[in-house]
C-alpha cells in the first residue's frame, strides 16, 4: 500500500527531465509546491563534445531555464546572445558548422570541460555551475558515465549509418527516417550518485511532458534507474508530450515512430507502461482536453488517467498543469 505524505510534511518530488519541455513544466511545478524539495534528474544522452568542449545541452536548458538566464524566444541558450565565435570558426572552415555555440553559452562550456579534464564528475561539476543560476532545484546528470545517443539513418552520401543525435536532430531536423534511435554506452553506465536515492526517497515522482524517447526514454536506459521508479513508494505520474495526437513541440513523432510507438497520447503511456505490469512505471497519467477520449483506454492499462487542457501558453497555466499532475499523483497513491 503506498501512503501519500501528510499535507503538513514538507515534499520531496523527483521529475525526470529533458530539454525545453520539461524545463517550462519545472517553473510551473516550482511555482505549484512552492515548499517542496524538488531534484531533477536530467537527460544527458544528447550531450556532445564540440571544438572541444563538453556540451549538455537538456542540463544547460533547465539550469538557464530555471536561473533566468534562457532565451525565451528560442527555448534554449542565453539570453541576449551573441555568436561572434560561431561565426569566426565558420571563416575557417571549422566543421561541426551546423551546431552553433553562442559567446556566452562558451563560457559555461569551458568551466565545464576544464573541470572535467581536472577530473572532477559530471554530477559535481553540474552541481558548481548551479551555484551561479540558483535554479532552485537540486539538478542532477542521470549519469556521470559518457552515454550518447546516436540514430541510424539512410545517410544523403549512402548507405546506412549511425550518425550523433544532434546531428540527426540539428542539422537534419529529424527528417531523415530513423531506424533505430540508440545510447551507445548504456551497458556501461551506472546512476549518477544521489539518483536512486531521489527517486526511491521522493514522496512524487512527476514525468514531465518531455520526449519520451529521447529524453525521459534515454534516462530510463540507464540501468538501475527504471527498477527504482518500479520500487520508489512513491506514486509515479507523467504528463502527455503527446496533444491532439502531434507533439507540443519538436519532433517527437520521429523518435516515436523509429521505435514503433503512434503518435498519440494513450500509446506513449502504453510505452511507459503501469506499475501493475512486470517492467512498467506508470501510476497516473495526464492527457489534453482534446484527447479526452484516450482516457478509457488508459485506464484499461491500470493507470489512473484524467483530461486536463496540457499547452504551457503562460506561466499560470504550466503551474495549473503541474498542480493537476501533484493532485492526481496524491489521489493515485491513497490507500
Amino acid at each position: 500500500m503506498r501512503m501519500h505524505p501528510a499535507a503538513s510534511a514538507p515534499q520531496r518530488i523527483t521529475t525526470l527531465a529533458g530539454g525545453i519541455g520539461g524545463a517550462r513544466f519545472l517553473r510551473g511545478l516550482i511555482a505549484a509546491a512552492p515548499e517542496a524539495e524538488i531534484t531533477v534528474i536530467g537527460n544527458t544522452g544528447d550531450d556532445i563534445w564540440i571544438h572541444g568542449l563538453r556540451v549538455c545541452p537538456d542540463l544547460d536548458t533547465v539550469m538557464y531555464t530555471l536561473g533566468g538566464g534562457i532565451s525565451e524566444e528560442r527555448g534554449w541558450g542565453r539570453e541576449d546572445e551573441t555568436f561572434t565565435v560561431k561565426s569566426e570558426l565558420a571563416d575557417y572552415g571549422v566543421e561541426p558548422s551546423w551546431f552553433g555555440l553562442g559567446d556566452r553559452d562558451i563560457a559555461t562550456h569551458l568551466v565545464r570541460t576544464q573541470m572535467l579534464n581536472a577530473g572532477y564528475p559530471l554530477s559535481a561539476v553540474t552541481e558548481a555551475l548551479c551555484t551561479r543560476w540558483q535554479p532552485g532545484v537540486r539538478l542532477i546528470p542521470m549519469t556521470d558515465e559518457r552515454a550518447e545517443t546516436h540514430v541510424v539513418v539512410d545517410h544523403p552520401e549512402g548507405g546506412r549509418r549511425a550518425i550523433h543525435f544532434q546531428e540527426w536532430w540539428v542539422r537534419y531536423q529529424a527528417q531523415l527516417t530513423a531506424h533505430a534511435i540508440v545510447l551507445v554506452g548504456a551497458d556501461d553506465a551506472k546512476p549518477a550518485p544521489g539518483v536512486i536515492e531521489a527517486i526511491e526517497g521522493a514522496d512524487v515522482v512527476v514525468l514531465p511532458p518531455s520526449n519520451p524517447v529521447v529524453s525521459i526514454g534515454t534516462i530510463l536506459q540507464v540501468p538501475g534507474i527504471r527498477e527504482s521508479l518500479r520500487r520508489t513508494p512513491a506514486p509515479v505520474v507523467g504528463v502527455s508530450p503527446i496533444v491532439g495526437g502531434r507533439p507540443v513541440r519538436g519532433m517527437a513523432d520521429a523518435c516515436l515512430s523509429a521505435i514503433g510507438v503512434d503518435t498519440t497520447a494513450a500509446a506513449v503511456a502504453a510505452h511507459y507502461g503501469s506499475r501493475r505490469d512486470e517492467t512498467g512505471i506508470l501510476d497516473g497519467w495526464l492527457v489534453d482536453e482534446s484527447d479526452a477520449g484516450d482516457v478509457p483506454q488508459v485506464a484499461s492499462l491500470g493507470i489512473a488517467c484524467e483530461a486536463r487542457p496540457l499547452l504551457m501558453s503562460d506561466p499560470t497555466t504550466t503551474t495549473a498543469i503541474a498542480a493537476a499532475a501533484l493532485d492526481l499523483a496524491a489521489r493515485t497513491a491513497a490507500p
